[in-house]
C-alpha cells in the first residue's frame, strides 16, 4: 500500500511538472533555444519552469521512495495517471474546464488501471541478483530504443516531432526508473559504499540528465496532447517488461492475462479520449502573454 501511494504522489508530482515546464517552453520559440546550455539558462528565468523543476524533484524522490519498498511492475504503471492528473491541472493553468468527456475518461482510466494490477499482482523479483548479461542487454535494448525515437523525433516537425520525442523520453525514464531500482537494493544491501561502487549509478548520473533535456525538447517541440500520452504510456510499459524480463518479477498468468489485456484496452481508450481533450490542444499561452494561441479552437475544443 505505501509503494502504490508513493507511486501516486509520484504522478502528481510528474504531471504538475509536465504542465509548468510546457507553459515556460511554450514562450521559447524552438529555433531561438540554441544548445543545451542555452535552453536551459533561458528557461532558469522563468518561475513557472523553476516550479516545474521543483515538482520533478518531488515526485522523483516519490518514486525511488516507492521503488525501494514495492517492484517496478507494480509502481510504474501507476505513473499513467499522470497524464490525468496533467489534465486536471492543466484547467486551472490554461483557464478552461474539464467537460464529461474527461471526466469519464479519467474515472476508466483509474479503474483500468485497478484492474490490471489487480489482475496481474506483481511481486517478488531482486534487481541485486539479475544476471550482468541480462543487465548489458535490457540496458542495451532500451537505450537503442529511446535513441531510435529520438532521431525519428529530430528528423519530423511539429506534432510528429513532439510524439516522438516524447517516446523517447518515455523509454528513457523507463530505463532511469530501473537504474534507480538497482541502486535501491544495492543501498539496501551494501549502503553508500555500495552505491558508490555500481556502475548503475554512473549510468543514471549520465542518462538522468540527457533525458532530462530530452524531456525539454519534447515539450517545447509540440503541444502537451503529442507529448504526454506517448510519454505517459511507454515509461510504464517499457519498466514494467524489464522488471519481468531482467529482475524476474512475477507476475500471474493464464486466465488473468485476459483481465489484464481487458484493464490495459480500458488504460488506452481511456487515454485517447484524454489526448483529444481541448486543454492539451490549445491554450498553452503564458500568463505574461507571449507565446502564440491557436487562432480559431477546433470543433472538438467548442463541444
Amino acid at each position: 500500500m505505501l509503494s502504490i501511494v508513493l507511486a501516486v504522489l509520484a504522478s502528481i508530482g510528474n504531471a504538475v511538472a509536465s504542465v509548468l515546464q510546457r507553459r515556460a517552453a511554450a514562450a521559447l520559440p524552438e529555433d531561438q533555444s540554441g544548445g543545451p546550455i542555452t535552453m536551459l539558462w533561458r528557461l532558469a528565468h522563468r518561475r513557472d519552469w523553476l516550479g516545474g523543476i521543483a515538482a520533478i524533484i518531488v515526485g522523483f524522490l516519490c518514486q525511488a521512495a516507492a521503488l525501494a519498498t514495492g517492484p517496478i511492475a507494480l509502481v510504474q504503471p501507476i505513473l499513467v495517471l499522470e497524464l490525468a492528473f496533467a489534465l486536471i491541472l492543466a484547467q486551472v493553468v490554461f483557464r478552461s474546464r474539464l467537460h464529461r468527456r474527461e471526466w469519464g475518461a479519467v474515472i476508466g482510466m483509474s479503474a483500468g488501471l485497478a484492474v490490471l494490477l489487480y489482475a496481474l499482482q506483481p511481486g517478488g523479483g531482486d534487481p541485486a541478483r539479475a544476471a550482468a548479461g541480462a543487465w548489458v542487454l535490457g540496458i542495451g535494448v532500451t537505450f537503442a530504443v529511446s535513441a531510435i525515437f529520438a532521431v525519428i523525433g529530430y528528423r519530423s516537425t511539429a506534432s510528429r516531432r513532439a510524439a516522438f520525442l516524447g517516446l523517447a523520453t518515455g523509454v528513457g525514464f523507463a530505463l532511469t526508473a530501473v537504474l534507480l531500482t538497482s541502486i535501491s537494493a544495492v543501498y539496501s544491501t551494501s549502503g553508500w559504499s555500495g552505491v558508490a561502487g555500481s556502475p548503475q549509478t554512473y549510468l543514471l548520473i549520465v542518462l538522468g540528465p540527457a533525458y532530462f533535456f530530452l524531456l525539454q525538447k519534447s515539450l517545447q517541440a509540440g503541444s502537451l496532447v503529442a507529448a504526454q500520452p506517448a510519454l505517459t504510456l511507454s515509461n510504464p510499459v517499457v519498466a514494467m517488461a524489464f522488471g519481468v524480463v531482467v529482475f524476474d518479477e512475477r507476475v500471474r498468468t493464464g486466465g488473468w492475462l485476459a483481465l489484464a489485456v481487458a484493464g490495459a484496452l480500458v488504460i488506452a481508450a481511456s487515454t485517447a479520449v484524454l489526448a483529444r481533450s481541448p486543454l492539451l490542444r490549445s491554450g498553452e499561452v503564458p500568463a505574461s502573454g507571449t507565446g502564440r494561441r491557436d487562432a480559431r479552437p477546433s470543433r472538438d475544443e467548442r463541444q
